[in-house]
């Protein structure tokens, strides 16, 4: 009995903090549902356009690297606090309420400030579940932050549709669209409301001396004789790193951790999956030359897959491993990228290039989509983790910015559209790009499947001491 109150335990915490995952998959989306009628409403040029749309990478990009000082300094429970209250300001603001003056710029600082709460929230949210969960538990656990990020992109295409349905153009392009950004509240508040009932993070309690307060969070969640294991083993680690400097993070043991995270971070999005979120109406619409009714059909089942490959990582992650699924994954995404480039290259485009696209989506939302999260979570020591973390997450937002702008520059360009490629050219970069990732993975990411975060720091140093 009390085993399954301490688990129950856990999913609560772990669905509260992963709570930010939602909303960032949430603010992320809503941009695709409300930048057709506010560029209309507003006159946008391309130009303005892609601006408005991008800013919020650029306020992911800086949160992301504050995001590990506040942290360190203040805790992960207080991060994510921090967070949600720029989600809210954010999705308030970003609707324009009447008395504000209405101005292009005063839209791309409202995205800036919900990048801000998204760059914070993606380091601090997967950080803190991890360092509450039992070591045969953190990776289902971690996972549900990346279930909370396809969740908000599903829910959030679903909740735009039937806020516009039903209205005229000339409503939704004056007003609808305010709503749809409004909508975002309902969860924003939830989440802002349910961070005050849940512990803070027992090891940073323990990175400030608080040792008996770090008990009691870890009886919560796991029987007493096992919280009180942990808790030497968390002390011993603290005490081996204690006086540790930036300037020796950066250096000796730690740098080739920092660098592994960093770049399998990156290598996330050089899978090309922010370009098929961020474009896949333009995917469908003109590559696979379908309708525009038909696009947000389209949409909806690709959101639909992501879910349910999602889940299957879920369940399969502590049984079958980091390494195991990162690789499936990875030659999954492969051949869906290579059905899609090569129906395209023979202009062969229909249901087999749909078929590519969606494997592509189930194969990363099984692999890299949550396996990223749960590695980058768990493979920083903990002195360093709250760095390590902020520079692994700002240089992914960083790579995001740089995909989501580039593959329509890529897409349209002539060496793409005529000779041999026929619009196939950028799918055969990521697919090299996944080709890396594979060997990547299979050289420099250990295998964490069932040990504690205190014995994967161990491993490191046995790895890297020498060096």
């Amino acid at each position: 009995m009390n085993e399954r109150k301490y688990q129950l335990r856990l999913i609560y915490i772990s669905v509260v903090a992963a709570l930010g995952g939602f909303l960032f998959g949430y603010d992320t989306g809503v941009i695709n549902g409300t930048q057709f009628y506010f560029s209309k409403y507003f006159e946008l040029s391309p130009a303005a356009k892609g601006w408005v749309v991008g800013s919020a990478l650029l306020g992911c990009f800086v949160g992301a690297l504050i995001a590990g000082y506040v942290s360190k300094k203040y805790g992960r429970k207080f991060s994510l606090i921090v967070s949600a209250i720029l989600f809210t300001i954010s999705a308030w603001g970003s609707g324009l309420p009447s008395f504000l003056p209405e101005s292009v710029s005063l839209l791309v600082v409202f995205r800036i400030i919900g990048g801000l709460g998204i760059g914070v929230a993606s380091m601090n949210a997967p950080t803190y579940i991890a360092e509450l969960s039992p070591a045969h538990k953190r990776g289902q656990m971690v996972t549900f932050y990346q279930m909370a990020i396809v969740l908000g992109f599903f829910l959030v295409f679903i909740a735009t549709y039937f806020i516009g349905a039903g209205n005229s153009a000339a409503y939704n392009t004056s007003y609808g669209w305010r709503v749809m950004f409004w909508s975002e509240l309902v969860p924003c508040l939830l989440f802002l409301g349910l961070l005050f009932f849940v512990p803070k993070s027992p090891r940073w309690l323990c990175l400030q001396g608080r040792y008996a307060e770090a008990q009691q969070v870890l009886e919560g969640v796991q029987s007493p004789e096992v919280a009180a294991s942990e808790l030497e083993s968390i002390k011993e680690s603290i005490h081996e790193d204690q006086g540790l400097q930036l300037n020796q993070a950066l250096k000796g043991v730690f740098l080739p951790i920092i660098f592994i995270g960093v770049v399998f971070s990156v290598l996330q999005q050089f899978t090309g999956i922010n370009a098929v979120l961020y474009y896949g109406a333009d995917i469908f619409e003109k590559a696979l030359g379908f309708g525009q009714e038909d696009v947000l059909a389209q949409q909806i089942m690709l959101a639909a897959v992501n879910v349910i490959f999602t889940v299957l990582a879920m369940f399969t992650v502590d049984r079958w491993g980091r390494k195991p699924l990162v690789i499936a994954g990875s030659l999954g995404m492969l051949v869906g990228f290579a059905l899609l480039a090569i129906s395209l290259q023979m202009k062969q485009t229909g249901i087999i290039s749909l078929i590519g696209i969606l494997m592509f989506i189930g194969s990363f939302a099984m692999s890299m989509g949550p396996i990223v999260w749960v590695v980058l979570s768990e493979m920083f020591p903990g002195s360093i983790r709250s760095l390590g973390m902020s520079l692994a997450v700002a240089f992914q937002w960083a790579a995001n910015y740089l995909v989501s702008q580039t593959f329509p520059v890529v897409m349209e360009s002539k060496t793409n559209l005529q000779g041999m490629w026929h619009g196939s050219l950028p799918y055969y970069i990521f697919i090299a790009f996944i080709l890396v990732i594979i060997g990547f993975t299979l050289k420099y990411i250990p295998e964490t499947k069932g040990k504690s975060l205190e014995s994967i720091e161990n491993l490191w140093k046995v790895k890297f001491s020498k060096s």
